[in-house]
């Protein structure tokens, strides 16, 4: 009876085993399958949208001959056009519309829209005012002075002002790489100013906006503003010897982006903002732009505890995720 008893546990067992690697042999076959079917699929993605980017492609280099004859290719002239006009064009339209939101609660397209409710409705016009002032005085005293180093590096470079614009291929290789070294500049040097000592004298400034406005993106501490904001921002470029309007369009893109992360609304078709809304509120949270590392050194397992986890996500209706998710109500003691 015993010896039938093993018998029959070895069969299971093989059986199990058996059932084992057949799920394996299954799952590498859907997981390769869906791996080939993906490259195909950003093959020919990649593809179509360089046909497409070539069929206009003479459009955009007249254009920029255009510009480049305009400044009779005066190079430092079209660096600070492209590094610092564009960008501050895209920032303070971007966030124009959105400080009218915050003070007159008006368009309720926006506002509906709120992450931490009943909160900046309407904003404190004293702390805006403030807030607009130390913006200010960031880009033109910090950002811009330090355009003149970064304008040397890219002329060392010797392909920054090229009369050719690079491909729509290779810009997307430079924009992977620029946000890659952003989020890994921004995650460390982020997670320096929340030392103690650096918090108190000079982090602390940034985080007085528990419910942030895009604004406040650039409302820092000068070094902050350096080390956080600027730097990481920059390196990629000079890393890569980009071209000035693959600048110009990462300049902007991510002065675009940290606002939307900052602009305290969960907006339809915009990355989510629930991620640093969320860090503002606690401090000790999501310390990154894209959150890779905040999950590989563990500073999210908070958030993934929470409703704001649940949200974090491109909103693809005009329901409100505060209506469809809201927080769970608190107990009464």
């Amino acid at each position: 009876m015993k010896r039938d008893s093993g018998y029959s546990t070895m069969a299971a067992q093989q059986k199990q085993e058996e059932k084992l690697w057949d799920a394996v042999k299954t799952s590498a076959m859907v997981l390769g399958t869906g791996l080939l079917i993906f490259t195909a699929f950003m093959n020919s993605a990649s593809w179509y949208v360089q046909k497409i980017w070539e069929t206009s492609g003479n459009f955009w280099q007249t254009a920029w001959l255009n510009l480049y004859n305009l400044f009779e290719g005066k190079e430092w002239s079209l660096f600070l056009f492209g590094a610092a006009l564009v960008p501050a064009l895209a920032f303070w339209c971007f966030n124009g519309i959105l400080m009218v939101a915050d003070v007159t609660g008006k368009p309720t397209f926006i506002t509906r829209y709120r992450i931490q409710l009943g909160k900046n409705d309407p904003v404190d016009t004293k702390k805006l005012r403030q807030a607009i002032y130390t913006a200010l005085f960031n880009q033109f005293f910090i950002s811009l002075p330090m355009l003149v180093p970064m304008f040397h590096v890219m002329k060392w470079w010797g392909n920054t002002f090229s009369k050719e614009l690079p491909t729509f291929q290779w810009f997307l290789v430079e924009l992977s790489i620029f946000t890659v070294t952003e989020e890994i500049l921004f995650y460390y040097s982020h997670r320096l100013v929340h030392l103690p000592l650096l918090y108190k004298h000079i982090h602390k400034k940034h985080h007085e906006w528990t419910a942030p406005i895009g604004v406040v993106s650039i409302y820092a501490h000068p070094i902050e503003h350096i080390l956080s904001n600027t730097l990481p921002v920059m390196t990629g470029p000079m890393i890569m010897g980009s071209h000035i309007v693959s600048i110009a369009a990462w300049f902007s893109l991510a002065l675009i982006t940290t606002s939307i992360s900052h602009c305290g609304y969960h907006l339809p078709f915009l990355p989510s903002p629930e991620f640093h809304d969320f860090h503002h509120l606690k401090f000790n949270q999501c310390y990154g732009v894209l959150g890779v590392l905040d999950y590989l050194h563990g500073t999210d397992t908070v958030f993934r505890q929470t409703k704001a986890y649940e949200r974090h996500r491109v909103l693809l209706s005009f329901t409100p995720l505060s209506e469809s998710i809201p927080e769970t109500p608190k107990r009464a003691e």
